[in-house]
């Protein structure tokens, strides 16, 4: 009997691991997240699935520039896996007026909210802009969410066909300007992303680009050949004063400096900006503010 001891607890140790899920837990269904949430999302760089839920309702004008959705009222929610569970985190672009039911909204879903803030300034009608992240089942994460957007005339339906652009914002220049390239997001709208060159992570775990931990540098197409220019630099405090300074030196308002999240490591700070003026002007003096932080560089090559 003695001999046959070794074989029997290899059995009930095949048994035991077999039962208890690996660390690293299968990837959610992302289509059953779609049909929680409503809308329909993309997996990005890192296993980010990124969902985009654009405030198209809404007319806004930023100092009588009328805003497009893709260019200033972009909610949005990024999932990523996380070990054995779903991190969920993003942004929810909300009418004064519906901040309070959203949030309560959010709490009741078991979602955390991490930031809530203006993004730019002489808004009409005036926005604001909630920040939010969760951990669980990405499914129940996804319902949560729609749960609480409930309470917000947010457009969770299928989309309509794009608008058209007017085609004349000068992309070429304003990549010439920046030293990087962009994407088109379509009906006049150019975006440039900038990583950080550090990695960013919360409790151990990465902040990727994919989900909103990155500067943004968004271009719409406006009257008299211009541009307006908006988005968000991700900085550390060493370097909020002289990125300030810098765009100030051409031009572009500093309109919002804030956290977004709680626990992100290193601390990081999100600096708004605005301004209404040539593009490829306006790029260099983007990029000059570029210069004084610690971004990836860009590609020689491309």
């Amino acid at each position: 009997m003695k001999r046959h001891q070794p074989v029997a607890i290899a059995l009930v140790l095949a048994v035991l691991t077999a039962a208890v899920p690996p660390s690293g837990a299968a990837e959610p269904d992302w289509k059953a997240v779609e049909q929680a949430l409503g809308k329909s999302g993309q997996l990005q760089a890192g296993d980010v699935f990124r969902i985009g839920m654009p405030r198209s309702d809404l007319n806004v004008t930023v100092k009588g520039v009328p805003v497009k959705a893709g260019f200033a009222l972009g909610s949005y929610a990024a999932f990523k896996q996380v070990g054995d569970v779903t991190m969920v985190m993003g942004d929810l672009v909300l009418l004064d007026q519906e901040v309070p039911a959203v949030m309560s909204g959010l709490f009741a879903g078991g979602l955390d909210v991490t930031a809530v803030h203006n993004h730019l300034n002489e808004m009409s009608p005036h926005v604001m802009y909630m920040h939010y992240e969760g951990h669980g089942d990405a499914v129940k994460l996804a319902s949560a969410l729609r749960q609480a957007l409930s309470a917000s005339a947010t457009p969770l339906a299928a989309p309509g066909p794009p608008a058209s652009g007017g085609g004349s914002l000068a992309t070429t220049r304003i990549e010439a300007g920046l030293g990087r390239q962009g994407r088109d997001l379509g009906n006049g709208v150019f975006q440039v992303t900038v990583p950080r060159a550090e990695a960013i992570t919360e409790n151990g775990h990465p902040l990727l680009p994919a989900m909103g931990v990155t500067t943004v540098l968004n271009f719409q197409e406006t009257a008299g050949g211009k541009a307006a220019i908006t988005g968000d630099f991700v900085l550390m405090d060493r370097e909020v004063n002289p990125v300030a300074r810098m765009l100030r030196q051409n031009g572009i308002d500093v309109t919002a400096i804030h956290n977004h999240g709680l626990q992100d490591s290193p601390r990081l700070f999100y600096m708004h900006f605005w301004a209404n003026d040539d593009a490829e002007k306006l790029a260099r003096g983007l990029k000059a503010a570029l210069e004084l932080t610690n971004s990836q560089k860009a590609d020689p090559t491309r």
